[in-house]
């Protein structure tokens, strides 16, 4: 579970960005995973070193404001979903790039994630993509049944405590970590095209173009039990990577003898023998297990 060897690369404005390295066995892909909103980069240290098992480098890493990154004091960082996947997930690719250069370069979104590392400039590299639950949080794809709770969670309270106290205090309240408060900013104004949404100062119509030069072969994992990931949320980012060759697979608990996975548990190592398989089957050899749980649903137009 322990890396191999931990990493800091400095991302364009000059900010460092830390992570963790497992090393696999000769000169297998290199994959980098990108983790969801307020999530430490460790949370996904067993997937990875399982990853590395089956013959990938992996590396992990904390956005600019999260875990090992948090250089700066929270306060005086306005970093938002932007900055995340512009400058930080564009830093850590572009080290591995140096690093390892003539392998083949893998990506894996958790949530965010899914989003973020499309707006790397050279996300144009990657041959695979596998992400979980990826979306950009527009309230109306939340699930229907817990739409209103998680509206007052994300777009009312979070707000509000972030004026207050100048970021997200999400340690305080036993809601995983605390955020910058950009990205708390661009989560609770999140609108149905994330480019007329975020604060930022680029310019929208390049923004919203920036996903659509990723070419590789996309692997959206859906549970029918997220309540974030829904058909309608994954639908709506797919639609932004217009360059990608893209399957949605839709799984429902049942289908792996499981009573719920939700938002985040696809990562537990209780999950080696049933989930995993599907990622690490895609990144290593770009199909589907045989026996593949869930059904493949139907790619969304581009937006």
């Amino acid at each position: 579970m322990y890396p191999d060897e931990t990493f800091t690369a400095s991302a364009e404005d000059g900010y460092p960005i830390r992570g963790s390295i497992w090393h696999g066995a000769g000169k297998g892909p290199v994959v980098i995973i990108h983790a969801a909103t307020a999530v430490r980069a460790r949370y996904y240290a067993r997937f990875a070193a399982w990853l590395a098992g089956q013959g990938a480098s992996v590396l992990t890493f904390d956005y600019r404001g999260i875990g090992e990154s948090r250089s700066t004091p929270i306060r005086q960082l306005n970093a938002g979903w932007v900055d995340w996947g512009l400058l930080d997930a564009e830093a850590v690719l572009a080290y591995a790039m140096r690093r390892w250069p003539h392998r083949l370069y893998m990506a894996v979104g958790h949530s965010i994630g899914g989003f973020a590392l499309g707006l790397a400039p050279s996300a144009a590299h990657l041959d695979r993509i596998v992400t979980v639950g990826a979306q950009f949080a527009y309230w109306r794809d939340y699930a229907r049944r817990q739409r209103l709770s998680m509206v007052l969670k994300w777009h009312v309270v979070m707000p509000a405590l972030t004026g207050l106290f100048g970021f997200f205090p999400g340690e305080r309240l036993g809601w995983l970590e605390n955020v910058p408060r950009g990205v708390a900013r661009d989560w609770s104004r999140m609108g149905p095209r994330f480019e007329a949404s975020v604060d930022t100062v680029l310019d929208r119509a390049d923004l919203a173009q920036l996903h659509g030069t990723t070419c590789a072969s996309l692997l959206a994992v859906g549970l029918t039990d997220d309540p974030y990931g829904t058909d309608a949320a994954i639908g709506r980012l797919l639609s932004y990577y217009t360059g990608a060759e893209r399957t949605h697979l839709k799984i429902a608990p049942e289908d792996i003898g499981e009573d719920k996975v939700g938002h985040f548990a696809f990562f537990h190592s209780r999950f080696e023998q049933t989930l995993w398989p599907l990622a690490s089957a895609w990144l290593l050899t770009g199909q589907l297990p045989e026996s593949v749980p869930g059904k493949v649903i139907a790619a969304p137009a581009s937006g």
